[in-house]
């Protein structure tokens, strides 16, 4: 098989290289830069996440700030470690330009504002750093708004109207996975720019609260958003096998998809599907979908171009 360009928008892997005092070009974990290394294209949105209760987590009132600062420079070392082989990038020609040089292209997100303390003033802060994309939750509920796993009824406060307006305003992309619904029909209201999903399946496949409505989904598509498909089992459901992942993609193609479906694998973040057991795999699910009839180009703008072009508007 010839080599595939890959754009991947949710993974944990610097959280798990921070806990585990593991590099990314080479570790035990579902990402690495070997492990990539056979990709024609690479780029990887890299979340920064941590709570309480998690390895590494640091105690006392000022905690989540400390935990913040330590993700990001965990981040910033290993970009520097490996700047033969990947840099950190803002813009869709950020990622042309490294791609040009050889390297892959490393995006910069967080997963839960709480890690920003929920704060709007923070977010020129994060914006400086690199930060294109924010999840206004993690599974707990904040001040932002309920998520889906924790005050699923409650929408979007006035901070996080605040927090949402400053984000569209810094051209940092609004990321709804593990939103609560009410605040996601609270965001496709106030939205001006697109949203993604990082890391969402479909519910009318698989009934779970992580995963989105048709209504959700048709929303994200008119927001010319993107929805990233995520490889964690328990979302997938079904056979636990690329036939069940399948689902959900044809479910969103229906939909009228096509241009707002990527990858989301929630790579170092979870017990993916038996079929992918770590990104190097991603090769066989390309593979896959060609030999059941897809077209070659809704194949590529799954694996690479639906997010690039985001990455291009935001």
């Amino acid at each position: 098989m010839e080599p595939i360009c890959v754009f991947d928008a949710h993974c944990d892997t610097i959280s798990r290289c921070w806990r585990e005092y593991e590099g990314l070009d080479r570790n035990t974990g579902m990402i690495s830069l070997e492990r990539t290394a056979g990709f024609a294209r690479y780029c990887q949105f890299f979340a920064l996440w941590t709570a309480d209760g998690y390895t590494g987590y640091p105690s006392g009132g000022d905690s989540v700030e400390r935990a913040y600062q330590a993700l990001l420079r965990c981040f910033k070392e290993q970009m520097a470690r490996n700047g033969d082989r990947i840099v950190q990038c803002r813009t869709a020609q950020d990622a042309e330009n490294a791609h040009r040089q050889g390297k892959a292209a490393a995006f910069l997100t967080v997963e839960g504002a709480e890690l920003l303390g929920c704060d709007p003033e923070r977010l020129d802060g994060a914006a400086a750093e690199g930060v294109i994309a924010i999840n206004l939750t993690w599974n707990h509920a904040n001040a932002l708004s309920g998520s889906s796993a924790e005050e699923p009824e409650r929408g979007i406060s006035p901070l996080g109207r605040r927090f949402v307006a400053k984000m569209e305003e810094l051209h940092i992309l609004v990321d709804v996975s593990h939103l609560s619904e009410a605040g996601f029909w609270d965001l496709a209201d106030l939205a001006r720019r697109p949203f993604i999903a990082s890391h969402s399946n479909a519910k009318s496949v698989r009934d779970h609260t992580r995963n989105l409505t048709d209504g959700q989904i048709n929303a994200i598509i008119k927001n010319q958003g993107v929805i990233g498909l995520n490889f964690y089992e328990a979302f997938v459901g079904g056979g636990r096998d690329f036939d069940a992942l399948r689902a959900h993609l044809d479910h969103i193609l229906g939909l009228g998809g096509a241009a707002h479906i990527a990858l989301g694998g929630d790579w170092d973040g979870c017990d993916t599907i038996p079929a992918l057991p770590s990104i190097d795999r991603i090769g066989d699910f390309y593979d896959y979908l060609l030999h059941h009839g897809y077209h070659e180009t809704v194949v590529r703008d799954l694996f690479y171009n639906n997010l690039m072009r985001v990455v291009s508007e935001r």
